[in-house]
C-alpha cells in the first residue's frame, strides 16, 4: 500500500479533476461515494465536492470505510518509499459509436431505448454520452461512415454489447424495444452457448447487442 503522503496527493488530484469538470471522474465518484449514488455525471460535477469527499473515495478504494480508518490501519512506510499496485482495477468501459448527427442519435437512444443524456459537447454538438443504468455509450459525430453498411451487416460487426442479469429481464427489454418501434437486426433468440440475445440497429447502422441468460 502507498504511504500516506501519496494517498493525500491522490485525493487532491481527484478533487482537482472534479473542479475542472473532468467527466470520467464522475463515474468513480458515484461508484465510491454513497451520497452521489443516484446522481448523473452532470449533477455530480456541479455538486459541492470537498477534499474530505475525495479522501473518503481514496479510503474506500483501499477497503476502508473512512479516511480516519485508513490512516489508523495504514502501515508506516518510510518517506520516499514508493509502492505499485499488483493489479489495476478497471472501473468501467464506454463503447464509442460514430454517428452522423448527435441530436438525432441522442433522440433515438433516449426516446426509443430508454437511455438518458449525460452530456453533450460543442456548438453544434459533436460529442455526447448517453446512459441507462450501468451502461454508458459515447457518441462521436463523423462526416462520413467509417465502415461500409453492407460490410457491417454482412459480418454483423457489433459496435457495443450490453447485458442484463436474468432471463426475464432480457425478454422484458426486447418487448420494451419492440413496443417502441425499434428496428432489430436480429430478434430475441436462444443461442447454443446458453445465452438469449438480440441485436438492435441504430439510425447510423451501429449494431447493438443486448444479452442475458437463456434460463
Amino acid at each position: 500500500m502507498p504511504n500516506l503522503e501519496n494517498l493525500k496527493k491522490q485525493a487532491k488530484l481527484i478533487r482537482r479533476w472534479h473542479r475542472e469538470r473532468h467527466y470520467p471522474v464522475a463515474a468513480q465518484i458515484r461508484a465510491l461515494t454513497p451520497r452521489f449514488l443516484n446522481m448523473s455525471d452532470t449533477e455530480i460535477l456541479a455538486a459541492r465536492f470537498n477534499l474530505s469527499d475525495a479522501q473518503e473515495m481514496v479510503a474506500r478504494q483501499h477497503g476502508f470505510d473512512s479516511w480516519e480508518k485508513l490512516k489508523a490501519g495504514l502501515p508506516i512506510t518510510p518517506p520516499g518509499t514508493t509502492s505499485s499496485p499488483s493489479r489495476a482495477s478497471i472501473l468501467g468501459a464506454e463503447p464509442q459509436l460514430f454517428v452522423a448527427d448527435i441530436k438525432s442519435s441522442c433522440e433515438f437512444f433516449c426516446e426509443k431505448l430508454g437511455f438518458s443524456l449525460v452530456f453533450n459537447y460543442g456548438s453544434p454538438p459533436f460529442y455526447a454520452q448517453v446512459a441507462r443504468d450501468a451502461a454508458r455509450l459515447n457518441l462521436r459525430r463523423v462526416t462520413e461512415p467509417l465502415i461500409a453498411r453492407e460490410v457491417r451487416d454482412r459480418e454483423e460487426l457489433l459496435s457495443a454489447s450490453m447485458t442484463v442479469a436474468t432471463a426475464s429481464e432480457i425478454k422484458l427489454l426486447f418487448l420494451e424495444f419492440q413496443s417502441a418501434g425499434v428496428a432489430f437486426r436480429r430478434k430475441l433468440k436462444k443461442q447454443p452457448w446458453g445465452a438469449r440475445n438480440f441485436v438492435v440497429k441504430d439510425p447510423d447502422g451501429n449494431l447493438l447487442l443486448f444479452a442475458g441468460p437463456a434460463e
